[in-house]
């Protein structure tokens, strides 16, 4: 019997990337501290999870500068959407 969990992507256990994901998927782009703020969380925290979908080549970054003050800029990849898309749909199969 296959297990009715097995399509949930371990990449978005946390409510954290879980709001990185579901705030990306509505906003073609989103800088750090918007997303600090809409998630209430830490720079330290928020970055590592940043990182982490980065790695997975969920999503990916751009540097600039606005005035003279850095600002990252943060867009979910085609492979992010995909999987992202997946796990929804894997969590909509669960509460059925």
């Amino acid at each position: 019997m296959k297990s009715i969990i097995a399509n949930l992507n371990k990449a978005f256990e946390s409510r954290i990337r879980l709001g990185i994901m579901s705030i990306l998927s509505v906003n073609e782009t989103a800088d750090f501290n918007t997303m600090k703020q809409l998630l209430e969380v830490t720079d330290g925290n928020l970055a590592s999870h940043l990182k982490a979908l980065e790695g997975l080549a969920y999503i990916q970054s751009a540097k600039q500068f606005i005035g003279r003050k850095p600002n990252t800029q943060y867009r979910m990849t085609e492979t992010g959407k995909q999987c992202f898309q997946e796990h929804l749909n894997a969590l909509e199969a669960l509460l059925k």
